[in-house]
C-alpha cells in the first residue's frame, strides 16, 4: 500500500528505528523553521520525499561522510539529525557539500519554503543546537 508523503510525517507515537553503526557515532542536532504556510509546508515535504527528493543531493550528503540524516517537523519548525564518523570535520563537510552536484540549485528550490536569508547555504539556514540535558547511565 502506497502512503502519501503527508500522511508518512504524521505524529509516530510508536517511535522510529534508528540505524546501528560498527561503532561510536558523533551526532549533530540542528534546527530551522519554514515559512507559516500550510501549503508551503506540504509542497516542501513532498520535496524531501522518496520519490521526489534528488539522488544528487543524497549522494552529496553521503559523499561528504554523513552516515544518516533525519529531519522531523512541527508545524513549521524542523529539527534535524546528523549522524557522522567521530573524525568528521562539520565545516570542511559543509564546505566540501556547498560545491556538490546540484547542491546551489536545491539550496534555491528550498529556500523559497525556509525562513533564511536568500543565498545562503545549507550550514548558514540550518542552527547548531547544544546539548543541554543527557539520560547519563
Amino acid at each position: 500500500m502506497n502512503i502519501s508523503p503527508i500522511e508518512e510525517v504524521k505524529r509516530n507515537i510508536c517511535g522510529y528505528k534508528v540505524q546501528q553503526f560498527q561503532g561510536p557515532v558523533k551526532r549533530y542536532c540542528q534546527t530551522m523553521d519554514l515559512k507559516d504556510d500550510p501549503e508551503l509546508i506540504k509542497e516542501y515535504i513532498q520535496c524531501h520525499s522518496k520519490d521526489k527528493a534528488w539522488p544528487e543531493i543524497r549522494e552529496g550528503i553521503r559523499a561528504v561522510g554523513i552516515l544518516e540524516m533525519e529531519i522531523y517537523i512541527l508545524g513549521s519548525r524542523l529539527f534535524m539529525i546528523v549522524e557522522t564518523p567521530l573524525d568528521f570535520e562539520w565545516d570542511t563537510a559543509m564546505a566540501k557539500l556547498a560545491t556538490m552536484p546540484r547542491q546551489v540549485e536545491w539550496e534555491e528550490l528550498v529556500s523559497h519554503f525556509q525562513v533564511a536569508l536568500p543565498n545562503a547555504s545549507s550550514s548558514e539556514k540550518w542552527s547548531l543546537m547544544d546539548r543541554m540535558f543527557y539520560l547519563y547511565p
